[in-house]
């Protein structure tokens, strides 16, 4: 429906009014009238479409030349518009009255200068910014639904910037504007606007930290590109420039979703009239756009790799040579973060998590910072942070940070389909613990970051009982080559008793176990003492239960069935009431080949590989 402005007719005056092309023009005749009048009649120019209503119900078709209608109460007249004005005040209606023996009486008159104003962005998302797309002005999810896509302009494009972009208010090169979403405002109208009339860009208070727009002025004395939207700006005065004009502008996100910010902004233009001087200004039409600032998005592991990190401590240089014999034989590129910047931290793993931001015009790698910093805090800004890598952390301000707060803690599932709805982009796995006092749970900011973003429903599973609380102990995605198009893995003590088992009946029981492992408990330990091992058996039987409960909830959760599922074979003890490892091996893993299933790594903290 179109927007419609109320105008209220003087007779025996004139009245100069700015028609905004596609609004109405509404005004009650009745209550207009002079004393004595019993009817009105209307004449109007070629350019003006004319609608008399009587109670709210239309007349249908245009009145031609001069009409007359009785005045009764309710009778409204609307006029519009169909094309701008070459020249102000070019067009006009004007009202007569009639007294009871058809006499004119009076009359009011209303000259009309036609603008056009249309506030445009990418609504249907094909990187096209069409002209007053109607569903731009709201955004829904889905194949079907629409709505424009900013990105957060958190990677840093020049190397002048000591920063991310998106805490800069300035565009250091091109590259920048090429991760901003196109904004553009048509204006058609005559060469100058009448006087007291302005038409002004402005963000709510509430947006205006989480955008910046940026500008092009004086483009005959080069491209330099200002900053007139957002942060501390709320609004910006629009240079009318007579004619038809399309003026560009170039929007930025400056915050990812987060539990107070549902990821929704608004940009607004509106048209100002004073009536005099000294007179504050007033709206009288108002257009408006709606941008969803697209989510950070983490990569499941069974996508082919590019590269893979590893850091380089005082004892792990045979590793890291052997790594990347296997990892050059996979196609991958190796990057090895050194002494000076992981400060002895070997567990990049739980320092960040790789994801993304994409929009229809736009897509760049993102690297989440973990709040828990234990050496390789700066890796991710120093090494990572770049022309199309961003950087993103989320920090308590003052809640203690526990191991859980590790994205060894952060997983995500491939894609699934779970009690009828389809998650495309899989669903991410935290870890938690039942609610008690004593209880670990990942910190507050970080969860309500990853609920924000939308687009991977979290699924929070039981991770307390392990002495790290890290999901990734015991869960892990491998491709498959069939229709599922991947396995999930599974940690099962009961898996490696049923296979311990087995060896010792083909007489493999004195076989040496964790050849490698540094624990003073693991001293000439048998698959016969092992077995023997009441204790030993208690504990893994109960870590069983733990992940046993995890699986079910993964089964629901991420609509899968037991042939869905590999069980591993793994052990853990015991150590004051929460379960350590043995075995690596659900932690350190890498798909690296194109084809599934051809190679998997399995690293080995301990540093061999199998």
């Amino acid at each position: 429906m179109p927007q419609e402005r109320t105008l209220r007719l003087q007779p025996g005056s004139r009245i100069y009014a700015l028609c905004v092309l596609g609004t109405h023009i509404a005004t009650d005749v009745y209550r207009a009238a002079p004393a004595g009048a019993v009817a009105f009649g209307v004449k109007h120019t070629e350019g003006v479409n004319v609608e008399v209503a009587f109670q709210g119900r239309a007349e249908p078709g245009l009145l031609p030349g001069v009409s007359h209608w009785p005045l009764n109460e309710g009778t409204v007249l609307r006029f519009s518009m169909s094309r701008a004005s070459a020249e102000v005040n070019d067009n006009k209606v004007i009202v007569i009255f009639y007294a009871e023996g058809g006499q004119p009486i009076d009359q009011a008159r209303v000259f009309l200068t036609g603008i056009g104003i249309s506030l445009d962005v990418d609504a249907d998302q094909d990187g096209v910014v069409e002209k007053n797309n109607p569903n731009k002005a709201s955004w829904t999810w889905g194949p079907e639904g629409h709505g424009a896509i900013l990105l957060v302009t958190c990677d840093r494009d020049s190397p002048l910037s000591p920063a991310p972009d998106c805490d800069e208010e300035r565009v250091f090169s091109k590259e920048d504007l090429l991760d901003m979403s196109r904004m553009v405002l048509r204006i058609e109208g005559p060469q100058h606007l009448p006087r007291g009339y302005e038409i002004v860009l402005y963000v709510h208070m509430s947006d205006a930290d989480k955008v910046g727009v940026f500008h092009m002025q004086n483009p005959f004395f080069g491209q330099h590109y200002v900053h007139v939207l957002g942060r501390r700006k709320l609004c910006h005065i629009v240079q009318y420039t007579g004619g038809a004009a399309d003026l560009e502008f170039f929007v930025e996100g400056l915050q990812f979703p987060d539990e107070t910010f549902p990821g929704l902004i608004s940009i607004h233009v509106s048209l100002l009239e004073t009536l005099a001087e000294g007179i504050p200004l007033s709206p009288i039409f108002t257009d408006t756009v709606v941008f969803r600032v697209a989510p950070w998005i983490m990569m499941p592991n069974t996508l082919t790799p590019e590269n893979v990190f590893v850091c380089s401590v005082k004892d792990n240089y045979l590793y890291i040579k052997e790594i990347k014999n296997l990892v050059n034989k996979a196609g991958c590129d190796l990057k090895v973060c050194f002494g000076y910047i992981n400060r002895g931290d070997r567990w990049m793993q739980d320092e960040i998590e790789f994801g993304y931001t994409q929009a229809p015009h736009k897509s760049f790698a993102v690297v989440l910072d973990s709040p828990q910093d234990t050496g390789l805090e700066q890796f991710p800004i120093k090494e990572l942070l770049g022309p199309d890598f961003g950087y993103v952390c989320r920090e308590p301000l003052f809640k203690a940070i526990s191991s859980l707060d590790s994205f060894g803690n952060l997983e995500v599932s491939p894609p699934v389909t779970a009690a009828g709805k389809e998650y495309p982009l899989g669903r991410i796995l935290i870890g938690s613990s039942f609610p008690t006092p004593s209880g670990r749970r990942m910190t507050r900011v970080v969860r309500d970051f990853l609920f924000a973003q939308q687009v991977q429903a979290p699924v929070e599973l039981f991770s307390d009982w392990l002495a790290t609380g890290h999901v990734n102990e015991f869960v892990t995605f491998v491709p498959s080559p069939d229709a599922k198009r991947f396995r999930m893995l599974m940690a099962s003590p009961a898996a490696c008793y049923k296979l311990f088992r087995q060896k010792q009946k083909e007489g493999q029981g004195e076989a040496t176990m964790f050849k490698g492992y540094s624990g003073t408990d693991t001293k000439r330990v048998t698959i016969n003492k092992v077995l023997s091992n009441g204790i030993m058996m208690q504990q893994n039987q109960y870590v069983q239960r733990c992940i046993d409960w995890n699986r079910d909830i993964l089964k629901k959760e991420l609509g899968l069935t037991e042939e869905d599922i590999i069980d591993l074979p793994a052990l853990f003890k015991l150590d004051k009431g929460k379960a350590m490892p043995y075995f690596p091996n659900m932690v350190r893993d890498v798909p690296a080949a194109r084809a599934p299933f051809s190679r998997w790594l399995w690293v080995l903290s301990y540093g061999e590989e199998k």
